[in-house]
């Protein structure tokens, strides 16, 4: 039998209500509300970045291709590119799906008020998925007929919807600029909200056919191209292989560039979770110390007594850190249950609110990356197995005589 385990394993089994023992219950608390803390934050930051990331990308691609030009115009009217330049377009490696628009401004008008938009046209190659999840009523418009004058199905945002008191079956007409203006009955079929202000005043979507009629383009002419790529991890990568593939008249922006202070702000997030980090591994590792010492300091008899009898400072000083590695153990057992079940309980209930106007989502969102909880739990592990030895080596200074005549 390994004496260091034999002798750490009666240290462990004090009596209930004795003073070692509360001393390791609030060791092993303190490793598992600092392990806890640190998967809940985790679950909280990946899921508030992933819920961001997917509101951008409702209407801002990966990547979007458009004509070169310092008209930084909503009208796609004079800067048209042709669909069969990109047909092979999924071929480019690390692109997953491409999807052609076309914007043109006009005002929402009701009997009693107006709203400036974009209307954004799309075809049967939009992605609808991410869309979905953002409807408050109604669905998505029916788009992309390969006759007619383009569907007149509108899906505005609940911003629209509030400003113009309109509602999901509403007819209103839509009125494009020009020489002479034009306009457009549309039939409201569907109501999104993301809680992006930028998106939510400005954006609706309808046919692209309608817009490609109202410019006199011919079905094959977009306004500008959106690319989704299969990792967003390698983003920069893929954009190196698509800026390949253009002509020198072509435009290429990735989002990070359209929406930059939004991500930078969750860059900004990252490094404060590094500092909140690294402030809970320092507490943790700080009351592992003071709990080792407080236990060495009560054993001070039984230190002096296996001295007595030969035993080395090694020895002693395996068996203090077994007894604190085992506290470390139940701690993250501990803290993994906690911290993983209050994490799946607010993703299934969504108990803890938050306010979209500052948020930009209407409760706390949450993503568990299980990869991180077992880097965490490892990094936990090898933190406080090396701040361990520090107090062990009081052991080395302890005299037998003087700490068989210690009195606790």
């Amino acid at each position: 039998m390994n004496l260091s385990l034999f002798l750490a394993r009666r240290v462990r089994h004090a009596p209930q209500g004795s003073f070692s023992a509360t001393v390791t219950r609030i060791g092993i608390g303190s490793i598992a509300l600092g392990l806890a803390v640190m998967i809940v934050a985790f679950a909280v930051l990946y899921g508030y970045q992933r819920s961001i990331q997917q509101k951008i990308f409702l209407f801002g691609a990966h990547l979007q291709v458009s004509k070169f030009t310092n008209n930084r115009s909503l009208d796609d009217t004079s800067l048209p590119l042709n669909t069969p330049l990109f047909k092979a377009g999924t071929s480019i490696p690390g692109v997953v799906h491409m999807q052609a628009v076309a914007t043109k401004p006009g005002i929402l008008k009701t009997p009693d008020e107006l709203a400036g938009v974009v209307l954004k046209g799309v075809g049967r190659d939009y992605n609808w998925n991410l869309l979905r999840e953002s409807l408050v009523a109604g669905t998505v418009p029916e788009v992309g007929a390969d006759t007619g004058n383009g569907s007149t199905q509108l899906l505005i945002s609940q911003y629209m919807a509030n400003q113009l008191k309109a509602k999901v079956g509403q007819s209103l007409p839509l009125y494009f600029l020009g020489n002479p203006p034009r306009a457009r009955k549309m039939t409201v079929v569907g109501i999104y909200e993301t809680g992006l202000e930028e998106v939510d005043k400005t954006v609706a979507l309808g046919d692209i056919r309608l817009i490609q009629r109202l410019n006199k383009w011919g079905p094959d002419t977009v306004g500008s191209y959106e690319i989704f790529v299969r990792d967003f991890n390698k983003l920069d990568q893929t954009r190196e292989a698509v800026f390949d593939r253009l002509s020198p008249d072509m435009r290429l922006v990735s989002v990070k560039e359209q929406y930059r202070p939004l991500f930078d702000w969750m860059l900004l997030l990252d490094r404060n979770m590094v500092i909140l980090l690294g402030l809970i591994a320092f507490v943790a590792s700080f009351n592992m110390v003071s709990v080792l010492l407080v236990l060495m300091m009560e054993r001070t008899p039984m230190i002096g007594l296996l001295k007595t009898l030969g035993g080395t400072n090694p020895l002693i000083r395996r068996v203090f850190l077994n007894v604190g590695l085992n506290m470390v153990l139940w701690g993250l057992a501990l803290g993994n249950i906690i911290g993983i079940g209050l994490s799946l309980i607010q993703d299934k209930f969504r108990l803890i609110p938050l306010d979209p106007k500052n948020y930009f989502i209407k409760y706390v969102p949450i993503a568990i990356d299980w990869p991180t909880v077992l880097i965490l739990n490892a990094a936990t592990v090898l933190l406080i197995a090396l701040v361990l030895w520090i107090p062990t080596i009081i052991i080395n200074r302890i005299q037998p005589i003087q700490a068989l005549a210690f009195k606790k």
